[in-house]
């Protein structure tokens, strides 16, 4: 029998939250260890709720939820993030330039698939998130990687994403706030990513699916707001904002310069129209939580659960030796650094599975996040207090003996 291969539009395509070393802690599991997952920000395993609120509303519409909807949404939640992106100070937003889908995940890759031929390039900040570098791949296009500056905060470097512009760039990502290195991008930022789209005609895309959960008093924009003469794609949803990962409601809001974009959009709702619709009970969570209570003040505040795993695992991981790490203004995770000298990490996947073996703690490593050296990994800090600390003091322990091994102890 011929081998049964997969498509070769895989080949470029990987999404290392979900890959070879979670495969590995399912094995372990299997055997009997327990594992402490800080792979996935996945909140509701770790006690993180979404409100009674919400719930109790998808119950008693769950009898109305049977059928399909518009294949862009029903009218009451798109009216509800019509209202939402007004808050947000994005101007011209109407019904029909807002699409609800199965989180905010299924939208990037229709985002892609609508709009990138074979070989059209598309700016990805690296770090990222990577589903949008394998969505760009699986579209037929070629992410392009341009810097995050850690010395900066994380922020963009607006140099090097100049530098990585020609005749084939369609569009920016902007990831913010940033998953997975928590960095909140000031206004200033956010204007001059604009102007460059602005001077070679390119489409933005922003992922804002974090923009609630911020620390310190810190406020997001949407960059959107920003200005108007720009194409923007903004997505959103309740995952993370209201801890209802598992509900997939999210929605995709156009915005901008559409004069030039009819034959985009048209593209957009051809692909919404092929998948029927996205699904109905989760559509009927959004009008209630954005209308609703923010319980996630609560979370990020002061005292709140979620400020204090920040502050906890920060603390724990930089008094490792060896290991740095700016601090999160927003989202739910750390991406520290190990300091090269200390830490001669050559392959960083190879040093997660030792980690996982040698620990039964589960971290992505830092290039499955499209970064370009190994030398640092993602930290989920939702665990209780408790397992965080016992997950950092493991990872600790590992570190300590990684170091004595490599005679850097």
């Amino acid at each position: 029998m011929r081998p049964i291969l997969k498509s070769n539009k895989l080949d470029d395509v990987c999404y290392e939250i979900r890959g070879p070393a979670l495969e590995k802690s399912r094995q372990m599991e299997e055997e009997g260890h327990k594992i402490i997952k800080l792979n996935i920000g996945n909140l509701a395993v770790f006690g993180f709720d979404p409100p009674d609120e919400i719930v109790q509303d998808m119950i008693l519409n769950m009898h109305g939820a049977a059928g399909y909807t518009d294949s862009k949404g029903m009218f009451a939640p798109r009216k509800a993030v019509m209202h939402y992106t007004q808050s947000k100070r994005i101007s011209g937003v109407t019904i029909e330039d807002i699409y609800l889908g199965n989180g905010a995940s299924e939208l990037i890759v229709m985002a892609m698939n609508g709009l990138l031929n074979n070989g059209d390039e598309v700016l990805v900040p690296a770090p990222d998130y990577p589903l949008w570098t394998a969505a760009v791949s699986l579209s037929g296009g070629n992410p392009v990687h341009y810097i995050c500056d850690e010395q900066a905060g994380w922020y963009p470097d607006i140099d090097d994403m100049r530098r990585k512009i020609t005749s084939n760039t369609k569009a920016i990502v902007v990831i913010n706030p940033n998953n997975p290195t928590g960095a909140l991008y000031p206004r200033e930022i956010l204007l001059e990513i604009i102007e460059l789209a602005r001077q070679h005609q390119l489409i933005i895309l922003a992922d804002e699916i974090y923009d609630k959960v911020l620390y310190d008093g810190e406020q997001h924009d949407s960059i959107a707001s920003l200005a108007d003469d720009v194409l923007f794609i903004t997505l959103n949803g309740l995952s993370k904002n209201y801890r209802s990962c598992g509900y997939r409601a999210g929605w995709m809001v156009v915005s901008g310069e559409k004069r030039h974009a009819k034959d985009y959009i048209d593209g957009l709702n051809m692909l919404a129209s092929m998948r029927l619709c996205a699904n109905a009970p989760g559509q009927f969570a959004i009008q209630t939580a954005l209308g609703g209570y923010q319980s996630i003040n609560d979370l990020v505040g002061p005292g709140g659960r979620l400020l204090r795993q920040r502050d906890m695992a920060h603390k724990l991981l930089t008094d490792i030796p060896g290991v740095t790490c700016v601090k999160p203004k927003a989202a739910l995770y750390m991406f520290p650094r190990l300091d090269p000298v200390m830490y001669p990490i050559a392959d960083d996947q190879q040093f997660a599975y030792d980690l996982l073996a040698e620990e039964k703690v589960l971290i992505v490593q830092g290039t499955g996040f499209n970064w370009i050296a190994p030398d640092h990994f993602r930290l989920v800090f939702l665990p209780n207090s408790d397992d965080l600390t016992d997950a950092c003091g493991r990872i600790a322990r590992f570190l300590d003996g990684y170091r004595r091994r490599h005679g850097r102890g």
